[in-house]
């Protein structure tokens, strides 16, 4: 076993490494950058190295900089996590040519499957099924048409070198393949520099089904499957394990299916084994095809893990440093069932735009298990992805796991940015969802119902408003007043301005008005009780009180002294929503402008955001430049005044 690895990667994956491997003995190495100086990661390591600037092709991607650390800290070893170098071959190269170990498959490996239509060509060589479809070299528009046709529509163009359904475009009638074929392409060269496709039969109600393999380099086990259904543009939002509905049949098929896939290319260490299935009949062994391999530990091991008992970074540990696997296939079993839900700051109103902020207060019941890089305090950076957990609940049926997922999510605390939470919450409660009938396009045809914003309950109003007025823990708070108990009022804003009044009667009893509502608050001996129903926790930091009842609700409290807060926003100024980057600027002064029209694109949290105008108007100003750097707020285009 090694006595020392490094981590490449940064946030909760290298946490979660360093868990297991200091468990083991095993000396952890972090490496971080600029923005990640104070990170929870660098903070549970061993030791940590500086590697460079924030934006990660400076830092994290930089896999020289990298092995030297490794070598000048004395690392044996070093775990790619997931993301950034983990399926580089290159770097898996590099580091073995420094005489170091690469926890994870050989070079050799990750290029077989890095491109989507050279591993499926493989992966029919060697018994696995694969899609219908046409995956060859000769990219002509006629021929693929014609490929098109002889496979049936509806189908499927994408990208040979895409992922997170870039490069992705569904066909439904021969007219339309041309124009599809020329925008996936177009999306494919910006995203990849390769704007190579391959043609597919489109899936009627497409399940995402895959199987953790983990391999030895000569053999290969099955760790059983996860369903990855649950989908928001092709971005997993919560998976599960088993599959429900899996038979006895299709799971041996697909487990073994995932085997092949692994011994056909000397697979060693862990990766996943992904499936597209056909749903429409129920699960049918015929009815699985090959999509992609994954040659790293995926973002949700964590599921597997809950239903084997395994820990699988040790088995990475262990097999790289040279032992056999640590298990046979027929000493593998599952156990009950297990949910793994993604909390990401992102402003579900905004259409899911990534968030940052710091986080004034983070907390997760004890009954789960909480993958976090972030802890309260720490800010989340626009240069990285905005995740701040991975919940992971098990219980011994789907249907048992599922209310523990539930009731987690409501006892999950979190301030200081907006998440998903809610949205989370709303799937639990899915019906579809709930029976085990899910497939990809779930979120997307029920998307306005899973993200209705429920109204802010007067209750809660007044538990944000009795903080933020300090009327919580004082003993006596009635004042003076010659005739009658005294009357305090207060404006809180969510995001419209709300008004309330009290009237403290005592130092154990409030009446407090809103609108026409009238809520009491009494102090009982278990704390003060609001309508009746006992005060949910609150957060404060600053002027925003975080009040932990529906997912949690933010208040502002609004300075009576400070301008209109319901004031309309200004129109004129197209700002940036977030920090970032800068990629493109489209308006020039004097331009002529139409509401809805992309003024600029920001690059934050590894995506881009296009900048639209507001209103119809003439361009005033251009405050930025391409590859400039804005903060959150900062304006960037001006239009003329109306």
């Amino acid at each position: 076993m090694f006595n020392k690895i490094l981590i490449a990667n940064r946030g909760e994956i290298a946490c979660r490494v360093m868990e297991t491997a200091q468990s083991m003995g095993v000396s952890c190495v972090a490496v971080y950058s600029d923005a990640d100086a104070t990170a929870k990661h660098v903070q549970m390591a061993d030791e940590a190295v500086h590697i460079g600037g924030a934006a990660p092709a400076e830092s994290y991607l930089k896999g020289d900089v990298i092995i030297q650390a490794a070598l000048k800290s004395g690392a044996q070893a070093i775990h790619p996590g997931y993301g950034f170098l983990s399926e580089n071959p290159k770097f898996v190269d590099a580091v073995e040519a420094a005489g170091l170990v690469f926890i994870g498959p050989s070079a050799d490996a990750i290029r077989k499957m890095g491109l989507k239509d050279a591993a499926k060509v493989l992966m029919e060589q060697a018994g696995v099924p694969v899609v219908p479809g046409y995956h060859g070299d000769n990219q002509d528009p006629e021929h693929l048409a014609g490929a098109a046709d002889t496979i049936g529509y509806p189908v499927l163009i994408k990208a040979v070198a895409g992922g997170g359904g870039k490069g992705m475009r569904l066909v439904e009638r021969p007219q339309d393949f041309a124009a599809a074929l020329d925008s996936a392409r177009g999306e494919a060269r910006t995203a990849f520099g390769n704007d190579d496709v391959l043609v597919e039969k489109f899936v009627a109600k497409p399940r995402h089904i895959e199987v953790q393999v983990f391999g030895d380099g000569t053999h290969a086990v099955h760790l059983f499957e996860r369903d990855c259904s649950l989908q928001r543009r092709h971005q997993k939002v919560i998976e599960e394990a088993p599959a429900p509905g899996m038979t006895p049949e299709m799971r041996e098929a697909m487990g073994q299916a995932g085997v092949r896939a692994a011994e056909a290319i000397g697979y060693k260490g862990a990766g996943t084994v992904e499936f597209i299935v056909d749903a429409s009949d129920g699960l049918r062994p015929d009815r699985f095809w090959f999509m992609e391999m994954n040659t790293r530990l995926q973002v949700e091991h964590p599921v597997t893990e809950a239903i084997t008992g395994i820990d699988l970074v040790e088995w990475q540990l262990r097999v790289a440093s040279g032992e056999a696997l640590p298990k046979r296939q027929e000493d593998l079993s599952i156990s009950g069932h297990a949910f793994e839900a993604r909390l990401y700051a992102e402003d579900v109103p905004k259409g899911f735009l990534p968030a940052t902020g710091t986080l004034t207060h983070l907390h997760f019941p004890p009954a789960c298990r909480a993958d976090s890089g972030v802890r309260a305090g720490d800010t989340i950076s626009p240069w990285y992805d905005p995740m701040i957990a991975k919940v992971i609940v098990h219980g011994p049926t789907r249907e048992v796991a599922l209310e523990q997922l539930h009731r987690t999510l409501q006892q999950t605390e979190v301030a200081g940015t907006v998440t998903n939470l809610a949205f989370l919450g709303a799937l639990t409660r899915h019906n579809g969802f709930a029976a085990g009938d899910v497939d990809t396009g779930l979120i997307g045809r029920d998307l306005e119902a899973l993200t209705q914003q429920e109204p802010v309950s007067a209750a809660t109003c007044v538990a944000a408003a009795m903080t933020a007025l300090g009327l919580v823990e004082t003993t006596n708070e009635t004042g003076f007043s010659l005739w009658a108990p005294l009357h305090r009022a207060v404006q809180l804003l969510a995001p419209e301005v709300i008004d309330l009044d009290v009237q403290v009667e005592s130092p154990d009893r409030q009446v407090w008005q809103i609108g026409e509502q009238t809520v009491i608050a009494e102090r009982s001996t278990g704390g003060w009780l609001i309508g009746g129903a006992p005060m949910p926790r609150v957060s404060v930091s600053g002027p925003q009180v975080t009040v932990f009842d529906a997912y949690g609700q933010a208040f502002d409290i609004v300075d009576p002294l400070d301008r209109d807060a319901s004031a309309a926003g200004d129109t004129n100024v197209i700002e940036a929503p977030m920090p970032g980057l800068v990629k493109a600027v489209f308006a020039s002064v004097g331009q002529a402008v139409n509401e809805g029209d992309r003024l600029a694109v920001l690059e934050a949290m590894k995506m881009e955001h296009s900048l639209l105008a507001a209103r119809d108007g003439i361009v005033a100003e251009v405050l930025v430049e391409n590859g400039g750097q804005v903060e959150a707020g900062a304006a960037l285009i001006r239009l003329e005044e109306e």
